[in-house]
């Protein structure tokens, strides 16, 4: 009698499973902002796992390579035989060129970042580069490059949500935003700091903040931070120890501050790209540079070898005790010059951790002026180190709210986080004004690639003059007469004729119109029919996108221009007008706005 029970029961149960068929969970999605959010968590607890387990990884090379305790930090260490810290950042330079030399045979297209994921291809994001991006981030911390991990929590968490994002189909906007999720979980289990992780999201990988995605980003941080705290406890958090007070008079100090890490900031980004640009000018093979580069480090490491790794151990060890002036300048250049070094040379990594431990140098550098400068200021080194942190991190990676909320999470004190923001304030308007990008937008520049942000710039760029003009177009030889012209091109026929050689080459546009009102006299033209050609060398390209052609059209004050093949060549291949321009442009924007607020 049980096992007929048993063996009806299932019958009388309800089905779940095929809610969890990717059609049903895409229906769930796109019907119910709960469906998102439900994803988000699981994205953001994916996100946890990834970074515990990256930092256990990273850990655990270095206990191998370097013999340090199981709960000590390498920057922080201080029993390290002098041998390895020479050659083991060497070492993982030779890994890298192995890694680097397998990669080129197999992968020929770049590896795209969240960032650039988000901005130009819907956030779809291959999970594979991602893998091999957080292996090589591995690689590079794991030997003591000087460089966080932070570059690789973030890839492989979005590459994670990415994935899911492509299985279930979802809309290029719930795409966009699930990789959001997935980089807000990563930066939020690195710190500890759900509001850090989730601003992060909004202002550099989704580039907008919206409330449709609020409760999906925020989620995911949550999420996220509560499996890494289940696995790792209390390891990422930054421990300052006791805190001051502050008064009016700290702020001037602050904004001071600001100023001199966008200063420090704008050096460092130009110093990682001046090292590439002499390896890329130099004859060394790019399979050699980490190499090179890593035993560099090694020597630097060598003078101080809090210069190892992200700087962890190191971070704290600054924040909690006293440093005379000379030691703060030295370790200041030496992870400077290090950190420029390791991602010049070819590691793989990013900024993040190097530009919170640098900043809390400068702080703590320009604490030891303050009582000289500044007669009423009451900060102590501490606070100026936390400030810095924010100021710097924020002149080097971007996201002033990020960063601030960041000096909360650390803190927990309003009054400190309001300092914070007026340094974090000062020193983004610094950058924005006279550098103009981030660390990551600076690398797209140098690499000719225009993105400023994680804005959606994707869709513009697939509407381009190729898709919006007309093929259908009059052509009229260059060597014409008037009277041969106004034959073939009787008035009303059309507005405008396009004038070509006798190779079919580009010439310029004839306005009907102006040759009809032309004022003749006894029978004879006046004007020679070259004198009515415009736009000579105004052309549109295939390849140009909605927003471009705007900018020509306004530039050059026309209503239609011919677009060409290639500026060589110049063959006419069609043609395009202002006005339909214009309207598909703006047609198209008011269709992704309508999909960012969830009309769609």
């Amino acid at each position: 009698m049980l096992k007929r029970l048993l063996d009806r029961l299932p019958d009388r149960l309800p089905d779940w499973r095929h809610l969890l068929h990717p059609t049903q969970l895409r229906i769930l999605i796109r019907r119910s902002e709960f469906g998102l959010i439900a994803m988000a968590a699981v994205v953001g607890m994916l996100a946890g796992l990834a970074v515990a387990a990256m930092s256990f990884i990273a850990h655990e090379i270095q206990v191998l390579i370097f013999g340090i305790g199981p709960d000590e930090r390498l920057s922080a260490a201080t029993s390290l035989d002098l041998m390895v810290v020479l050659w083991a950042p060497a070492a993982g330079g030779v890994v890298m060129g192995i890694v680097f030399m397998i990669l080129k045979k197999w992968r020929k297209k770049p590896m795209v970042d969240p960032i650039e994921a988000n901005a130009l291809h819907g956030g779809r994001l291959s999970l594979t580069d991602s893998i091999v991006v957080a292996v090589q981030n591995l690689i590079s911390n794991g030997f003591g490059a000087s460089i966080g991990l932070e570059a690789g929590y973030t890839q492989l968490s979005s590459g994670i949500a990415s994935k899911i994002g492509l299985i279930l189909q979802l809309r290029r906007s719930d795409m966009r935003i699930l990789v959001g999720c997935g980089a807000a979980g990563a930066i939020a289990s690195a710190f500890n700091a759900p509001l850090t992780g989730s601003f992060y999201a909004f202002e550099l990988i989704i580039g907008t903040y919206t409330i449709v995605s609020l409760a999906p980003v925020v989620v995911a941080a949550l999420a996220a931070t509560f499996v890494t705290r289940l696995f790792v406890g209390d390891e990422f958090m930054i421990d300052i120890g006791e805190i001051g007070t502050v008064v009016p008079a700290d702020y001037l100090p602050a904004v001071m501050l600001g100023i001199l890490c966008a200063g420090c900031g704008i050096l460092l980004m130009k110093g990682v790209s001046k090292v590439e640009e002499q390896a890329r000018k130099s004859s060394i093979s790019p399979i050699f540079r980490p190499a090179l580069g890593g035993l560099i480090v090694g020597l630097l490491a060598l003078i101080d070898t809090r210069v190892l790794s992200a700087g962890h151990g190191a971070l704290h060890e600054s924040l909690n005790r006293h440093m005379a002036i000379g030691a703060v300048i030295g370790l200041l250049l030496l992870k400077s010059v290090a950190s420029a070094i390791t991602i010049g040379a070819g590691f793989r990594g990013g900024l993040f951790f190097a530009s919170l431990f640098l900043g809390a140098l400068i702080g703590k550098l320009f604490a030891y002026s303050t009582p000289f400068l500044f007669a009423h200021a009451t900060l102590t080194p501490v606070i100026y180190a936390v400030v810095g942190m924010s100021a710097m991190a924020v002149a080097v990676i971007g996201g002033p709210l990020t960063m601030t909320f960041l000096a909360l999470e650390v803190t927990g004190d309003f009054p400190i986080t309001a300092l914070a923001l007026a340094a974090v304030i000062t020193s983004s308007v610094v950058v924005r004004t006279s550098f103009g990008y981030s660390f990551a937008t600076w690398r797209f520049h140098l690499r000719g690639e225009g993105i400023r942000s994680a804005h959606d710039i994707g869709w513009i760029r697939n509407l381009t003059v190729d898709k919006l003009m007309r093929s259908d177009v009059k052509t009229a030889q260059a060597g014409m007469t008037l009277d041969q012209f106004r034959k073939e091109f009787p008035i009303g026929s059309t507005q405008r004729v396009i004038v070509i050689d006798e190779t079919e080459k580009y010439v310029g546009i004839i306005l009907t119109p102006e040759v009809y009102s032309a004022a003749t006299e006894g029978g004879e033209e006046k004007p020679e029919l070259s004198s009515f050609i415009r736009y000579k060398n105004d052309v549109l390209l295939r390849s140009m996108n909605a927003k471009q052609a705007a900018a020509m059209f306004d530039r050059t004050e026309a209503e239609a221009l011919a677009v060409v093949n290639n500026q060589i060549e110049r063959k006419v291949v069609g043609q395009l007008s202002e006005s339909h321009t214009l309207r598909r442009y703006t047609e198209e924007l008011d269709r992704r706005r309508r999909e960012m607020s969830g009309e769609i």
